[in-house]
């Protein structure tokens, strides 16, 4: 695979950063997980934008305006001779010194990495995913945002060690009022007696465009109606579906939270009809730009 950094392409191996890069040092970035689909970037410009907002809340200056950067993204893809892929785009603050002061760092460094991805084996999608609730609290909003997709990321990876060393697939998280806010990698959606729920963006989590596009599916072409509302976890025991959305893991049913089977221990009739919908979606034109169109950067 060929890295972008900083103005080329570059083999695997040969792709470096600096030891005083602000990113490696301190986490102090941001970044995307895009996803492309026979060709077509899914929702390249919500990506974009989220990843333009996210740097902007931290202060962080992307050397690069936003067309330049999906069309970037496009030509990583092309370049590894790619069609399905995941796309990693990183903006780190850049070279600095040992020390916080972000005006020691002149420049921002870009990375896009255009590669495969499966972050669940295939049986985890047929069988469906066992979750616990982690002993952590999602970081609240007026301490460091989750709307920010910040490589400071220690939270949500302490949470999934949580769930590996109880032989489960995710966690979900809380936040600090008890409420069920979201899994360390995914969002988290409920269903019961034909609504849909999911907890809304105040209570601390990543608006994800997966689940916002989901959202819309579930609408627009099931006929179900959408309710961004808490919940606590007693409630979501009993619903009658249980699912998560994300770039990587798209959709996947839940059967089980904490021990408690959720209805009846297999991936929903309604979450198949969602995944059906969502994976037609997003290899059609209207879920993105296309790849194969796009001019070289």
């Amino acid at each position: 695979m060929k890295i972008w950094i900083d103005g080329e392409y570059v083999a695997q191996e040969d792709a470096k950063i600096s030891v005083y890069d602000h990113g490696l040092l301190y986490g102090d970035g941001v970044f995307e997980g895009i996803r492309s689909y026979g060709g077509f970037v899914f929702q390249l410009e919500e990506h974009i934008d989220r990843l333009y907002a996210s740097a902007k809340a931290i202060l962080l200056t992307i050397p690069m305006e936003p067309k330049a950067m999906a069309d970037l993204v496009c030509d990583a893809v092309r370049t590894n001779g790619l069609k399905d892929s995941y796309i990693r785009v990183l903006v780190t603050r850049g070279k600095g010194d040992l020390g916080l002061d972000m005006r020691k760092c002149p420049k921002a460094s870009i990375i896009v990495i255009a590669d495969k991805i499966q972050l669940f084996p295939e049986e985890v999608y047929n069988r469906g995913m066992k979750l616990i609730v982690s002993h952590l609290r999602r970081v609240p909003p007026d301490t460091l945002s989750p709307a920010i997709k910040s490589l400071n990321y220690l939270n949500n990876i302490l949470a999934r060690a949580e769930a590996s060393r109880a032989d489960c697939d995710e966690a979900i998280l809380l936040n600090r009022d008890g409420y069920v806010a979201e899994c360390s990698g995914d969002n988290i959606f409920a269903i019961r007696r034909g609504k849909v729920y999911t907890p809304p963006v105040y209570v601390g989590i990543l608006e994800g465009i997966t689940r916002n596009a989901v959202m819309h599916l579930a609408e627009t072409k099931l006929g179900l109606k959408v309710v961004e509302q808490v919940f606590t976890v007693p409630q979501m025991y009993r619903a009658d579906e249980v699912f998560v959305t994300g770039t990587g893991a798209e959709i996947i049913g839940v059967v089980e939270v904490n021990g408690r089977i959720i209805g009846n221990g297999k991936p929903g009739p309604l979450t198949q009809k969602l995944i059906k919908e969502f994976r037609a979606y997003a290899c059609s034109p209207e879920a993105g730009a296309a790849v194969y169109q796009t001019a070289s950067v």
